[in-house]
């Protein structure tokens, strides 16, 4: 999994501050985690409500994906989870942030990084990931 272009996208975005934890996944799924310790401490205590909360939010994603559906969040207790969509699929790129988290800059760089992600999707000889809605 080293070699995964995308974890290495992944490893990047993990590297700021705010971002606690981040994948590309679809309802009862983690498709692609960073490559080294992929949450941070304070994430691991709330994972299962957030795991199970965003389930429910991936029917959502499901639903109306092929409609453009194209950015979802919800905050729980001190987090955010941030769900950026990827065109047409039943997958996004997924953040756990702090809730009183600076969100301006990690909004543009989750759209950075969706679209780092899209491209390398698009090599021609890359297996698929992401699951079509």
């Amino acid at each position: 999994m080293r070699d995964d272009p995308i974890a290495n996208v992944l490893d990047d975005l993990l590297k700021l501050d705010d971002i606690l934890a981040c994948m590309v996944a679809r309802r009862d799924m983690i498709s692609v985690m960073p490559t080294g310790d992929s949450f941070k401490p304070e994430v691991n205590q709330i994972w299962d409500i957030i795991k199970r909360a965003m389930d429910d939010v991936f029917g959502v994603i499901r639903d109306y994906s092929q409609a453009g559906l194209g950015e979802m969040e919800f905050r729980m207790q001190d987090y955010e989870v941030l769900f950026y969509v990827f065109p047409d699929t039943e997958n996004a790129l997924v953040a756990i942030i702090p809730a009183m988290a600076n969100k301006g800059l990690i909004e543009v760089e989750m759209e950075n990084t969706r679209r780092e992600i899209l491209k390398i999707m698009e090599e021609p000889d890359r297996e698929p990931v992401l699951a079509t809605a």
